[in-house]
């Protein structure tokens, strides 16, 4: 049987089984495979809305009261609020808790809190933080001068590997996405950087946490180590953050406290990148957290400019909010933070694992992030007051993406099979578009997903946002689909979830695709998959346009800065690959 129509065969059933009984639209349920280079339908404008440059909290900020549906909180006592779930029984609380493990009765900050759209997250150029922005809707930066349509890679660095939690890790791996910085002058003069790069205008500095524990610190362009590695001693999952002002100070959150069989404590991590040291962080195994014995920090962390304030979800099932009174002087070469700290703790009526493993997600003073409950929500970011929740049926570890239309807001989020796979439920991953000012459910797609408890089948990889020529959909990558090796990259219809093209996968993926501008005014994709192949395609068709081999498996996301592309595999190297 081809893989052709074995796709078409589980379609069906997902149709019969699935739609018949659930509230989606129908076009969501069509069980033809469109297959790549049959692009049907393309946007009748290419433009691309206008962004504002407004980055007032007190102008961006949206009254709570007037969002639609909005539902006054019920108080429950004990610092406990509660509001209604979204299209489903039963109700969701919150609290706040300050940094001695006190519950704040009635939280009142001193500031507004609020994003800008993307475009204001940062006038650093490069890609500070997981997938570039507060909408999650990057992960490249500039124009690659596109000729021959060719990846070749121009430079390795080897890494360590680690042995701990029962498994192996070498080099860098889920969500793994490294950080590319065009610094400031101010900046790079300060870092006691080597000559060759303090006194290049041009220089892009690439900042890589990994699985072994140490960060690495390279040039872009040659791959040369621009200061020894910060060894952590314990390694990272997750993606980093650097301060979005242009500050030297990484964030960035452990995912592992095992390091060869020697234990250690659970951090999310403040590095100071002029002294190459971390100078403040916060423990995992928080005496707050409704998941006490796991303290593991796998999301990039939002840093709002404007009030020096960082959000970070944990594992442990709180979200912590940092007001970090950071300070920098460049001529005395000094960087600081001295921060203060309060938790949120939330739960819905099917809470039971906790825990937060993707990155959230900002449009204005609004916040979203979804848990190991699959519960997806959406908080204010001046008073942690939760607005909303819907549950999602399964684990969603997958981050949110957003996008801001004329006609909304909205958000794109996938599940896996992990819980549902664990008490002997529907093997499903569920793809949603949800309005994000409620909740409510706008389309779905289901396909089906092979269930392991240690390699996740369903949506891992964030998604693509299109933009321009490709504003019409947004492309998911789909893991373990029609065999445990294989996967799907699936192109959908923003408006109603049709498929726009569906390409199969040999080799499954948990990367997140990511999408570019090339010189020719097209755009392009990258994508990582578990045997280590990098594959140039064109996100119009799905089709590849070249191959390049990394080694081993590589689920780590890549980073994309005009013609240079980074990633690290698990061969136990960090690769610059040069898109020409």
């Amino acid at each position: 049987m081809s893989h052709g129509r074995r796709h078409r065969r589980h379609r069906a059933v997902v149709a019969a089984l699935i739609c018949g009984g659930m509230l989606v639209p129908l076009a969501a349920c069509a069980t033809d495979t469109v297959r790549t280079g049959e692009r049907a339908n393309p946007p009748a404008s290419a433009e691309t809305p206008a962004a504002s440059r407004e980055t007032d909290p007190a102008k961006l900020s949206i009254p709570l009261n007037s969002m639609p549906g909005f539902v006054p909180a019920t108080v429950l006592g004990d610092g406990r609020y509660q509001r209604p779930m979204t299209d489903e029984p039963g109700d969701f609380w919150w609290r706040v808790i300050n940094a001695d493990d006190k519950v704040i009765e009635q939280y009142e900050p001193r500031e507004q809190v609020a994003f800008g759209d993307p475009a204001t997250y940062t006038d650093v150029p490069g890609v500070l933080v997981f997938r570039g922005n507060n909408y999650r809707s990057g992960g490249a930066y500039g124009t690659a001068d596109i000729k021959e349509k060719k990846l070749n890679i121009v430079w390795e660095q080897p890494t360590g590997e680690i042995r701990g939690e029962g498994s192996y890790w070498p080099g860098a791996g889920w969500t793994g996405q490294p950080l590319l910085v065009k610094w400031p002058d101010a900046t790079r003069a300060a870092m006691g950087l080597p000559a060759e790069f303090a006194n290049d205008p041009n220089f892009v500095e690439v900042i890589y946490p990994t699985f072994e524990g140490k960060i690495y610190r390279l040039d872009l362009a040659s791959g040369k180590a621009t200061k020894e590695p910060i060894d952590a001693k314990f390694g990272f999952k997750g993606t980093g953050s650097i301060d979005p002002r242009g500050y030297p100070l990484l964030y960035s959150g452990q995912g592992l406290n095992d390091r060869n069989g020697t234990i250690g404590p659970w951090r999310w991590r403040v590095f100071d990148l002029i002294q190459n040291k971390e100078v403040w962080g916060i423990p995992g195994l928080d005496p707050s957290a409704p998941r006490p014995d796991w303290g593991a920090f796998d999301s990039s962390a939002l840093v709002n400019r404007q009030t020096d304030t960082a959000f970070e979800p944990a594992e442990n099932g709180l979200v912590y909010k940092v007001k970090l009174n950071s300070s920098f002087d460049p001529a005395a070469k000094k960087v600081g933070v001295k921060p203060e700290v309060v938790k949120m703790e939330y739960a819905g009526p099917k809470s039971k694992k906790h825990g937060i493993e993707n990155s959230a997600v900002a449009y204005r003073n609004l916040m979203f992030a979804a848990d190991n409950d699959g519960n997806v929500f959406c908080w204010d970011a001046t008073t942690m007051q939760v607005l909303w929740m819907r549950n999602t049926g399964d684990d969603v570890d997958s981050s949110l993406v957003l996008e801001a239309t004329s006609s909304g807001v909205f958000l794109y989020t996938g599940n896996e099979v992990d819980n549902r796979g664990a008490t002997g439920g529907e093997r499903i991953t569920n793809i949603r578009k949800l309005d994000a000012m409620t909740g409510k459910q706008l389309w779905q797609y289901d396909i089906p997903a092979y269930y392991d408890a240690a390699v996740n089948g369903g949506v891992l990889g964030t998604p693509a946002i299109g933009q321009g020529s490709l504003s019409d959909m947004v492309i998911f990558n789909v893991a373990r689909t029609t065999a445990p090796r294989e996967g799907d990259l699936i192109a959908l219809d923003k408006k109603n979830g049709q498929v726009i093209w569906r390409r199969h996968l040999t080799n499954y993926s948990w990367s997140s695709p990511t999408l570019f501008q090339g010189s020719d005014g097209r755009q392009y994709g990258i994508l990582t998959d578990s045997a280590g192949i990098m594959h140039l395609f064109d996100p119009q068709t799905g089709e590849d346009l070249d191959t390049v081999s990394l080694g081993k498996n590589t689920e780590a996301s890549p980073a994309i800065y005009n013609n240079m592309i980074v990633v690290a595999s698990y061969d136990r190297k960090i690769f610059g690959i040069k898109i020409s």
